[in-house]
């Protein structure tokens, strides 16, 4: 049964709104002022919340911010019923995340269409978690065994030599299997780090608390960070020459944490994807409040095509160039540059040249933030 909370501290209309959630199938719940009500919030986690705004101890608006802080209670349809109707009120409380705002007094058909509507979006929003987490486990099913399967073979192939011919082999040949053991072991180990940080990126995705978490995290030292991972991804690729960097300082909304792996990624395929001898130019600008990160190289391209179709465990034209990996590098780089309200755009020539272009948000103040919620 559809549990409904009802905070309101008039009994007369609390108890008529109980009343009318009874008659329609409901379980109501009342609370007579906003305290109570946050209490029975976390403690019955309903599935919406209808709330006055004007109460005693804390009101309607202390309610929606004291929930919309807990993971538990952040997602919860909250519907305003009050008689206030001044836009400022309005406003604040839509910033806040308030789903809806009606005012006193009600129609019992305009009350119930607006939680029908407020619980049919709900709905849908789970309906989209699960189809997302449902296609992840189809993915990881379908990509997973191969993918671990070759490093692991090269470990077990050079394991099982040792063993086999170890009094015969020469120091150098026993030397040369370890280091052949040494590095399918650190890609299999990377493969496996990356399967586990995009499956942990959809969960977050799902999760609005989480979410809000992850896009409080900053990075000041932008110039320093871009430029010690570049030439980092260039030294294992020997290819310090070729690497070009054009950078200015600026703070963004996000973790060094993240932002290095955003960057060791797409750096990675820019050395991956062309050929020794050919530039590859990381350059960075900010845009109306926006940090901007170009990586250029001159490989072999992506079509449009290609483009449009770019997925998660994906890797185009696989048995012509025999690319090791899963595809999902530059899908962890999306991901995480569309999870801190950014983006991750393609615009590549093929046989001639790629840029990757990300968009970051850059770091305002808190009064910024506000005049803009």
């Amino acid at each position: 049964m559809t549990r409904i909370l009802i905070i309101e501290d008039e009994q007369t209309v609390r108890e008529n709104l109980l009343e009318l959630l009874e008659a329609e199938g409901f379980e109501g719940i009342g609370a007579e002022n906003g305290a109570i009500g946050a209490r029975l919030a976390l403690s019955y986690l309903p599935d919406l919340i209808i709330c006055d705004v004007m109460m005693p101890e804390l009101d309607g608006f202390g309610v929606l911010e004291l929930l919309r802080q807990n993971p538990l209670t952040d997602t919860i349809p909250f519907i305003f019923l009050t008689a206030k109707v001044d836009p400022s009120d309005l406003r604040r409380g839509m910033c806040l995340g308030a789903d809806d705002y009606l005012t006193k007094p009600i129609r019992a058909k305009d009350l119930l269409q607006a939680i029908a509507t407020r619980l049919e979006k709900q709905a849908a929003i789970e309906r989209q978690q699960a189809q997302k987490l449902d296609e992840l486990r189809g993915s990881i099913t379908l990509s997973l065994p191969h993918e671990l399967r070759t490093p692991l073979n090269g470990i077990l192939g050079y394991a099982e030599l040792l063993i086999a011919d170890y009094d015969a082999l020469e120091p150098a040949e026993r030397l040369e299997m370890l280091e052949g053991i040494r590095t399918s072991g650190k890609r299999l180990y990377r493969l496996i780090q990356n399967f586990l940080l995009y499956a942990e990126l959809e969960l977050i995705s799902t999760d609005s608390g989480r979410l809000k978490l992850l896009r409080s995290e900053q990075t000041q030292d932008v110039k320093t960070l871009i430029a010690d991972q570049a030439m980092q991804q260039a030294s294992l690729a020997n290819r310090e020459a070729d690497l070009h960097l054009k950078l200015v300082d600026v703070g963004v909304q996000i973790s060094a944490n993240r932002l290095n792996k955003v960057v060791e990624e797409l750096v990675q395929n820019a050395f991956k994807f062309s050929r020794p001898g050919t530039p590859v130019t990381i350059s960075n600008r900010v845009e109306d409040d926006t940090l901007i990160l170009s990586i250029t190289d001159n490989g072999r391209g992506m079509s449009a095509e290609q483009i449009a179709g770019l997925g998660a465990y994906q890797q185009f034209e696989r048995k012509l160039y025999e690319q090791q990996g899963s595809g999902l590098g530059l899908m962890i780089a999306k991901r995480l540059s569309e999870l801190h309200a950014g983006t991750l755009t393609i615009e590549s020539i093929p046989e001639q040249q790629t840029t990757v272009l990300v968009a970051l948000p850059i770091l305002r103040d808190c009064a910024s933030e506000s005049a803009s919620c």
